[in-house]
């Protein structure tokens, strides 16, 4: 999917934005986000080799120190092409690392050369391997895009932060993958042609909804339902999604070229920005039929949502003890199935039906029957025709504190019997005649990561053995085991082609994997893959899209025709005196809402003089044209009347006369004067003496301005010579004292000056087609009661006014309050009118913050105190001007709050269990200590002496104890948590022998195929005397934590440096493993203690973003 956006954006962490390095500048510049998709999109059904691959690894040493902007890595060979990495260590003009794939040698390269490769560029985390940063892309290389890769590859702040590990002593690790193809031509390929299908257009990012729409359009029942929904030729697609779906299913059916998808998407009621979220293929799945089913209720279809895709499941639970059961029945529309831990759809549906007992602390409250040992469990009652599985390839990774995906091998069957093993997965109702015998319809493909990727769809639309791969505008015919074995995930091993290197073979992580599968009942299949033809579709439909394609036919023809033609712009008197004052205020007409012909070039003038007589009811010969003219200050004016020889030439020539510029149209101000009973009247007699003037008269007490009509006036003559004329045509008594000024420009700002009544035009440098402001003389009193005085302070207020829409932070989607502002407004200016607006009396409490144009979201920094000039500089963002801005009302002045420190703190307590996070707000030179005392008048201690300390904790680890001369400016709370806590008595008495060690809770998962120790809960430092047994540390943490002697029995003990367990004896001497004191990141040293992670997720979050965003899908028609 490629979009085309302006630069650079001000992206969120999870935007994968994939460029020509290109260096940016400020304004617009060219952009193409591509998903991530699979390298074969460009290559399908074509013999291609296999892919020459290779790894690169490059380490930089005194990373933070490279002062250059561009920093190029050495040269690496794929494919027998050479390669190099760049990267931009400060960001290329963003706050993100950007980094690119480089042709090392473009320059030197022969003429027309091009190089197709599929790559992938990564930070490696060097802490946690898990946690390294990987994007992965394809781009077909040439002369004018010799790099590609990401502007926003990762934010700085992550980069740089020591914590994070992706810059340990200094040293950052990057690593590419590259895979060179063939290059074949993509834009020559014809889908129709190829596979008789047609693909969707992608409208920026809604290759998951066109990957889903493929499937549901594939299932022909669904699309006959869909065809047999009533709509009416009065519906507008844009707001029925039935018409819409129609509309869009047949153009499927028989289109040959892609489809568009906005009219349903319109209909969805999505603006464009929804357009360019991506969201979730499930939950737009889901959301649309529950639209649909909604739409065709009370209609001949209704129902048929439930009989193609609803089963039913049987909870239950059932004593052991007791003759008790409790069940309760349920439908599903799709089902979730694990992909964690499982490795094959049959493993999930043992996983689903598995029985789970209850007992012990987690025993049943059954009905008469008290607390019960119980099984707890699901089975099915029945099976849809239509069987939609969701892989549960997303999960929340708790650790983390954020989605993954799984990209795990899972295998799915292209036969599946739902009733193996004697009906495992059925409920005793379950109708056993009914053969849940399934075969594979389609697979959804999802390639990428968790923050963004692509969606592609491998469809056999009859069941056949031939697949097809629908990918955007794209369809090819694909085999078996692209469709199913290549869509697994898992690892995939390449041979390290390095020459010099060791040729051990590597695995890499395939990112493209199966991500839902729909299956069709072989029972049904009759039914569901039945005949649609144009008899299905209702007349309406078939007359209006065929009127649709005639219509875009006409302007497929007007387009192949335009070098014919020109476009005549008129305007005319009556233009300017409606539109002046109301539409626009400067210089005289918008030329796109006046009346236009189309006339033949090869016509001669006087015959489109003939066209205006009809039009207009103005005689040919009481007509006169005037050229309009771009001056050198951008205004634009009637320049000159046409002459009469160029009124003898065809309108092609006359066309090329008017204007250097090449377009099609040509502008003109047609001149007709009137007589005394209003008619048409011959053009009096222009000399080279004779000036055309156009007059604007304005109103200060009403703030009006109105086009009063023109005059020719001759250039010796002086304005004193016509104000009698000028009070006639306002309206006025003839001796009103008039003031006059000449609109001279409006751009970069307003030129209005008075105009000197007895200086003679020729003198004032007036000419044909000046714009001349007149109004009466105000007398100084009335100047103090009108807002704008005279024309050229109104002008300046219309120039520079702006509405602004302003929203509370913390309710960012909903406008509070609107204030009309100037753009030339100060800073202090505008928080004094939001102030005045709230009724706060200090206006150095507001904090404002501007809008994200892309994103449609608060930038993640507020406006500093005095920080911009004028209101303009708040609206602006990149080349985009909006007019929105977020408001906070602080409890402190704003200039006060700069200087202070906001520190979030999590306390924990020494003997209760809560934990309660403080906002610390300290002067930025103070020091931990003062943190310290801060919190101590804030919490409760356990006596009065207790000493506090200040920890840096990280997933789970303490990474530091703050001293407390440290000072706090540097302090980050963003991503770590900050803990306080009390200092243990025993502590503060450490014997020569005793050692003070770290203990964490872990768990152990397996993750392809290697285990992997994963931390949770809170870490705690504990003291172990020399010489200690396990048995009497175990002793000491079990009466420390609390915890049951049941559950505890449970628990393993033991020592773990840099991830790897070794588990520990109740006899085994603790302290002979802790010898090494000055071990360098002491945290990765430590007493692990090994059970379930029982405790409620996220109790608290000391880590918050300043702004979080989720955006669910919503249909909202």
């Amino acid at each position: 999917m490629t979009l085309m956006t302006p630069a650079p954006l001000d992206q969120q962490e999870d935007e994968e934005m994939l460029v020509p390095h290109s260096d940016l500048v400020e304004g617009p510049q060219p952009m193409e986000v591509v998903a991530q998709a699979d390298a074969s999109s460009a290559v399908e059904n074509q013999p291609v080799e296999d892919p020459q691959t290779s790894r690169f690894t490059w380490t930089i040493e005194n990373f933070s120190r490279l002062n250059t902007k561009k920093h190029y890595s050495e040269i690496f060979v794929v494919g027998g092409f050479k390669w190099r990495v760049l990267i931009f260590p400060k960001g290329n003009n963003v706050d993100h690392l950007s980094m690119y794939l480089d042709v090392a040698d473009s320059a030197t390269l022969p003429y027309g050369w091009s190089r197709y490769a599929q790559f992938s560029l990564s930070v490696v985390n060097q802490i946690h391997n898990k946690y390294s940063i990987r994007k992965d892309t394809q781009h077909q290389f040439n002369a004018r895009e010799s790099d590609w890769g990401f502007t926003s590859f990762m934010p700085l702040s992550d980069l740089y932060d020591p914590g994070r590990g992706y810059l340990v002593n200094d040293t950052c690790i990057i690593e590419a993958e590259v895979a060179v193809r063939k290059i074949l031509d993509y834009w020559t390929y014809d889908s129709k042609k190829e596979t008789g299908f047609v693909g969707l257009k992608n409208q920026g990012a809604t290759c998951y909804m066109n990957s889903l729409l493929q499937t549901l359009y594939h299932i022909p029942y669904f699309r006959k339902a869909v065809y047999h929904m009533p709509t009416t030729e009065n519906d507008m697609p844009s707001g029925s999604i039935p018409l819409a779906l129609q509309s869009l299913f047949y153009k499927l059916q028989y289109n040959d070229n892609s489809v568009a998808t906005k009219e349903l998407t319109k209909s969805f009621g999505w603006d464009t920005y929804d357009s360019f979220m991506q969201h979730d293929v499930q939950e737009l799945n889901r959301v649309l039929c529950e639209k649909l089913e909604d739409k065709m209720k009370g209609t001949v279809v209704e129902g048929t949502i439930q009989q193609l895709f609803e089963g039913h499941h049987m909870n239950y639970i059932e004593c052991i003890n007791v003759d008790y059961k409790s069940t309760r029945k349920e439908s599903f529309y799709d089902l979730q199935l694990d992909v964690k831990g499982c490795r094959d759809v049959y493993a999930s549906f043992d996983k689903y039906v598995e029985v789970e007992r209850l007992e012990g602390d987690n025993r049943y409250q059954a009905e008469n029957h008290g607390l019960q040992d119980a099984k707890k469990g699901v089975l099915f009652i029945d099976f849809p025709p239509v069987l939609q599985l969701q892989l549960k390839r997303f999960e929340y990774d708790f650790m983390r504190d954020t989605m993954v995906k799984i990209n795990d091998r899972y295998e799915f069957p292209l036969q599946l019997d739902l009733d193996r093993e004697n009906g495992k997965y059925l409920s005793p109702d379950a109708d056993r005649s009914v053969r849940n015998l399934y075969t594979l319809h389609s697979v959804l493909v999802h390639s990428g990561g968790v923050h963004g990727g692509h969606y592609y769809a491998f469809i056999r639309p009859t069941l056949s053995d031939q697949w097809f791969k629908f990918d955007d505008e794209r369809v090819t015919k694909e085999d078996t085991r692209r469709a199913l074995e290549e869509q697994y995930g898992g690892e995939e091993e390449l041979p390290q082609t390095n020459p010099g290197f060791n040729n051990t073979p590597f695995k890499f992580t395939k990112y493209s994997n199966a991500y839902m599968l729909v299956y069709i009942r072989e029972s049904d299949k009759e039914k569901i893959i039945c005949n649609v033809d144009e008899k299905d579709i209702a007349e309406h439909l078939r007359i209006r899209l065929k009127k649709e394609q005639e219509e875009k036919e006409d302007k497929r023809k007007y387009k192949a025709q335009a070098h014919l033609f020109t476009i005549i712009k008129v305007a005319r008197d009556e233009d300017l005196a409606e539109q002046i004052g109301k539409d626009i205020y400067f210089d005289l007409v918008d030329h796109d809402k006046v009346r236009s012909f189309r006339i033949q070039k090869q016509w001669p003038f006087t015959l489109f003089k003939e066209e205006v007589a009809k039009e207009f009811g103005i005689p040919v010969q009481y007509q006169r044209f005037w050229i309009w003219a771009k001056r050198q200050n951008h205004t634009y004016r009637p320049n000159r009347p046409l002459t009469p020889q160029e009124e003898a030439q065809s309108v092609g020539q006359l066309r090329e006369v008017s204007t250097k510029v090449n377009n099609a149209e040509l502008k003109l101000f047609l001149e007709v004067e009137l007589g005394p009973d209003l008619r048409p009247i011959p053009p009096p007699e222009k000399t080279k003496e004779d000036i055309l003037l156009f007059f604007k008269l304005y109103d200060p007490e009403k703030e009006e301005l109105r086009y009063v009509g023109r005059l020719f006036v001759k250039s010796s003559g002086k304005p004193i010579e016509i104000l009698t004329k000028l009070n006639e045509m306002a309206g006025f008594a003839p001796d009103e004292e008039i003031e006059l000024y000449e609109e001279i420009k409006f751009e970069p700002c307003v030129m209005c000056e008075h105009l000197a009544k007895r200086t003679s035009f020729r003198f004032s440098q007036i000419e044909d087609g000046d714009i001349i402001c007149f109004q009466k003389s105000a007398p100084p009193e009335s100047e103090e009661q009108c807002r704008y005085s005279d024309v050229t302070s109104f002008l300046e207020y219309v120039q520079n006014r702006q509405v602004v829409h302003f929203r509370a932070l913390e309710r960012p989607k909903e406008d509070d309050f609107c204030l009309e502002l100037s753009k030339l407004h100060n800073y202090d200016d505008v928080v004094e009118r939001v102030a005045r607006r709230l009724g706060l009396d200090d206006p150095s409490k507001i904090r404002l913050t501007s809008h994200n144009c892309y994103s449609q979201q608060p930038k993640p920094q507020p406006i500093k105190y005095r920080g911009v000039e004028h209101l303009s500089d708040m609206l602006v963002h990149y080349n985009q001007s909006s007019d929105i801005l977020y408001y906070e009302v602080l409890d402190i002045p704003l200039p006060e709050l700069q200087g202070l420190k906001n520190l979030k703190v999590a306390f924990h307590h020494a003997t209760k269990d809560d934990v309660i996070i403080h906002n610390i707000r300290l002067p930025k030179q103070s020091t931990v200590g003062d943190v310290i005392n801060e919190l101590k008048t804030k919490v409760e201690l356990s006596h009065p002496n207790a000493e506090l300390r200040l920890l840096e904790v990280f997933y789970h680890k303490i990474y530091k104890i703050f001293p407390p001369s440290e000072k706090i400016e540097n302090i980050n709370d963003q991503y770590w948590t900050l803990r306080a806590e009390e200092i243990p008595e025993e502590e503060k008495n450490l014997g020569p022998h005793d050692r003070l060690i770290h203990v964490y809770h872990f768990t152990k998962e397996t993750v392809q195929n290697q285990m992997q120790v994963q931390n949770f809960g809170e870490p705690f430092f504990l003291i172990i005397h020399e010489g200690e047994t396990l048995a009497e540390v175990k002793e000491r943490i079990q009466k420390k934590l609390q915890v049951p002697d049941e559950e505890f029995s449970k628990w393993k003990f033991a020592f773990l440096s840099l991830g790897r367990p070794e588990y520990l004896q109740d006899s085994d001497i603790v302290s002979s493993r802790f010898q090494r004191r000055d071990v360098y990141g002491a945290w990765e040293q430590y007493l692990g203690l090994e059970h379930s992670d029982t405790a409620p997720k996220r109790a608290y979050a000391a880590n918050q973003n300043r702004h979080t965003f989720e955006k669910p899908v919503k249909i909202y028609n």
